[in-house]
């Protein structure tokens, strides 16, 4: 029978003092026997969202906690009278759904109103949320063991007292022994737990508060001390080799029922009270189905949807005319049907109000991002640009009908006013529902070794050579950079110098570990209450937003809208250049009506003449345009979704169809209707959705599963669908051998497709800046300038490109210089002052 769960661990959630994930503490519990474990970080709630999945998929019983940290006063902002820091360690857990909720708010107002070095919670704050709560009074660093070790034994019991009175039998004395048993540490720590232990046990008796024993556990195995002991070293700036530091006893780890049971086989209900705990925690789930905002509509609606369909049906006749086709009607009642069928017209109405604020503040917006670009409703109200009927655009692909899940429209602004926009969406909807998303930055290859050479005083010159080993590219890990680098590989299994193997062997085990928090690009959550009552919250410096502790994905699975709001420096150009050519020439330009097949901005392309535009501006593609030689759009969507690793093999033979240098030959005729564009090549996701469904009858549905599966190579589901897609085949007259045929190619180049939807955006987003390039050139010159202002070698390309245009740049003139780069009435443009080396924003005003 299972005899003991462990109830204080971190993981590396405790940031730069943990190094284990959730995932592997929970494989180790389970090894070892154990039915159930908490998860108690110090301070936040980051890792509980992950912690319960997996606990939840391998079958242990997960416990849910913080090791908060507790002040006499969470609004006193000062250090004590000697010096030190005001808090204390104290463990809650969660009992059930009540003391969950009561957890989230402790640990989001700690950050919210108790932030002072640490995010801190006091009696008051407790008393208010101590429902559902089981306490136990923590490591050494408790208040009860605080005040035995400074011999103030009437506090400790006024402590044990006060808990007792506020938790009753929620309330634990909490044993720890970290007896030391490798050579050359001190025993320190377990000397002071003996001593604090020898009072909690009275307090036990005298009382009648039961004990608990616990490990602290801050690493799995106890071989990973070491490793632990380095990163220790990290957090505090010390050298592994001081012998003033702090050091833990390397007795932190995950130890087995049995190890914990002979610690403490003097005091054997401290084990089975663990138990105890384990059978009063209630099981309750966090997930749940998104909770959208409240949008407020006018009264004479009865409902979201009604005033949806009335502002989508206004915006169609302001798009189209008034004589709308029936395609276009039958387009936008099944859009409206599946929309308010899924319970989402609130989401649209959120977006589309504000985007709408967003034009009225004068902030520009993108025409679309993503699969949004194939709703009729998105384009109808001007959510995005994108006409998806005139572009073949799926609105599948963006709203499965016949799978609920929440729509995802990301929205792109000028770089100046995503903040504006940020700030309105908090004040409409109120500062405590509206939060950015937190990211957690992770060990990699380069920053582990060069932390590990630091602390372990291997020379500066040693460090940076092993670190430049490691290939720059994004997602390398030690097993990725030792297959690419066999000289780091040698290295670390050959190395003569023994300090450089063992800096690359810890570094190895600290990769992945957390190493700070930081805030999404763009990721933002708004919900329908206050956020604490469903995800834990924090502040950050300089950020007048909160800050969810959950990522996005998890935040999401607690009920959470999220939404992306990317800053665009692009939108920003385009926006200046609008101005510019304003202020120069006095044509007011609306840049969302020009032509996109504009024969000028067309040729710029076909020149390859791309510097300066959104996603065309690199070597390789302005190579590959000079030889496709774009004369339409489509074109352009056609390059935008294949110049990417994968697809970019199939240029050199798109180019030559589109040239007839190559012969363009269809399977059977009937994929020749949705191939044509792209010259018989799949290209787009969009395509094989649309084929599935002429050749084999696939429901739109249907058509969309297949293009995830084929695009995230779900080899179970493709392997699953084919036998449908052949017999659908087969029943439309088409030859077996023709439908095997077209699927091995989908298999092939499949996962390559891309979004045509968001190759459709980014095409037109590119067109929009090369139209201004081609018959704006000086006005959109001084905008790329000036929004690259401080990036020195963006600014000398676009030097040179002025020299090929014969366009001059004249040297900084106090007398016509401004802030930025400047045009005269006589097409000069002058130097921006901001833009010399050593001349700051105020003195460049002055």
């Amino acid at each position: 029978m299972q005899t003991f769960s462990h109830l204080h661990v971190h993981s590396y959630y405790s940031i730069l003092d943990g190094i284990a994930s959730p995932e592997q503490l929970l494989q180790k519990a389970k090894n070892d026997g154990m039915t159930a474990m908490a998860l108690t970080d110090h301070g936040n709630m980051f890792g509980i969202k992950d912690f319960y999945n997996e606990a939840k998929k391998i079958g242990i019983k997960p416990i849910l906690g913080c090791e908060a940290y507790m002040s006499t006063d969470r609004f006193e902002k000062k250090s004590s009278s000697t010096g030190k820091r005001d808090y204390f360690h104290i463990i809650l857990l969660a009992k059930n759904i009540t003391g969950y909720k009561n957890l989230l708010k402790l640990i989001s107002y700690s950050w919210i109103e108790g932030f002072y070095y640490k995010p801190r919670i006091d009696n008051e704050l407790l008393e208010k949320y101590h429902e559902g709560i089981i306490v136990s009074s923590a490591c050494l660093g408790g208040e009860i063991p605080q005040a035995i070790l400074k011999k103030d034994i009437a506090t400790a019991e006024k402590t044990v007292q006060y808990f007792k009175n506020l938790f009753g039998s929620d309330f634990y004395l909490e044993l720890q022994r970290h007896n030391v048993t490798t050579p050359g540490l001190s025993n320190n720590v377990f000397e002071k737990q003996q001593e604090v232990n020898k009072y909690l046990i009275e307090f036990s008796k005298k009382y009648n508060v039961k004990l608990i024993a616990t490990n602290d556990v801050h690493f799995v195995n106890k071989e990973d001390a070491d490793t632990h002991d380095h990163l220790i070293c990290i957090t505090t700036g010390s050298n592994i080799n001081d012998t003033d530091r702090l050091r833990y006893t390397w007795e932190e780890y995950l130890k087995s029922p049995s190890e914990m049971a002979e610690l403490f086989s003097d005091i054997p209900e401290a084990i089975t009270n663990t138990q105890e705990i384990v059978e009063k925690i209630e099981d309750f789930e966090l997930d749940k189905a998104p909770i959208m905002p409240d949008f407020k509509i006018p009264d004479k609606f009865e409902s979201e949807g009604d005033y949806l369909k009335f502002l989508v049906y206004e915006g169609a006749k302001k798009r189209y005319g008034n004589n709308l086709t029936e395609e276009i009607k039958n387009r936008i009642d099944f859009e409206l049907h599946t929309v308010i069928d899924m319970g989402y017209p609130g989401y649209f109405l959120i977006v589309w109000d504000l985007i709408r604020h967003a034009r009225q503040m004068g902030v520009s917006v993108g025409p679309g991002r993503g699969s949004a670009a194939g709703s009729i409703i998105s384009y109808v109200l001007e959510i995005t640009q994108i006409d998806p009927i005139k572009y073949g655009l799926l609105f599948e692909r963006f709203l499965n009908p016949e799978r609920i899940s929440l729509p995802d429209i990301d929205i792109d602004f000028d770089e100046d006013g995503r903040d504006k926009v940020l700030s309105w969406v908090s004040k409409k909807y109120g500062y405590e529902k509206v939060a950015q998303l937190i990211t957690f930055g992770k060990m990699a290859p380069k920053m582990a070794i060069r932390d590990v050479a630091r602390v372990r005083d291997l020379p500066l010159f040693e460090a940076n050579r092993l670190a430049k080993m490691v290939p720059a590219e994004p997602k390398t890990t030690f097993k990725l950079a030792y297959e690419k680098v066999p000289e780091l590989k040698k290295e670390r299994e050959n190395s003569p110098n023994p300090e450089i193997k063992k800096t690359l062997e810890v570094a190895e085990k600290l990769e992945g570990c957390i190493r700070q928090t930081g805030t999404h690009a763009c990721g933002v959550i708004i919900g329908k209450n206050n956020l604490m009552e469903e995800i834990p919250v924090l502040t950050q410096k300089d950020n007048k937003l909160l800050i969810t502790q959950f990522e996005g994905a998890p935040a999401e699975e607690c009920g959470m809208l999220k939404m992306d709001f990317l800053g665009l420096k692009t939108l920003s150009i385009i926006r200046d250049a609008v101005r510019e050519v304003k202020k120069s020439k006095g044509i007011e330009l609306d840049i969302d009506k020009i032509n996109l097949e504009d024969k000028k901005t067309l040729e710029l392309f076909s020149r390859g003449e791309t510097i300066g535009i959104f996603q065309f501006e690199s070597d390789g593609m302005r190579e590959n345009l000079r030889s496709l030689k774009p004369d339409k759009f489509s074109d352009i969507i056609a390059m935008a979704a294949l110049y990417r690793p994968g697809p970019m093999q199939y240029i050199p033979i798109y180019i030559k169809r589109r040239h007839g240098k190559e012969k363009i030959t269809y399977d059977i005729p009937q994929v020749e209707k949705h191939l044509q564009e792209t010259y018989g090549i799949t290209v787009y996701q969009e395509q094989v959705m649309l084929l599935s469904q002429d050749l084999a009858g696939f429901t739109k549905g249907e058509a969309d599963a297949l293009r995830k599966a084929m695009g995230k190579k779900k080899r179970f589901i493709i392997d699953k669908m084919k036998p449908k897609f052949i017999d659908g085949c087969i029943k439309n007259n088409i030859q077996k051998e023709k439908a095997e045929k077209i699927w091995r190619d989908w298999e092939n180049f499949a996962e390559y497709a891309f979004n045509k939807s968001h190759s459709t955006c980014y095409a037109y987003l590119a067109f929009q800046a090369a139209y201004l390039k081609a018959h704006y050139p000086h006005e959109f010159l001084v905008a790329s300038l000036g929004k690259n202002i401080s990036e020195t070698k963006k600014i000398v390309t676009f030097i040179n490109d002025a020299k090929r245009m014969k366009i001059s740049i004249l040297p900084p003139d106090i007398n016509e210089s401004f802030e930025g780069f400047t045009l005269t009435k006589d097409n000069k443009i002058y130097y921006g002052l901001n833009a010399i080396k050593s001349v700051g924003e105020n003195v460049a005003h002055e």
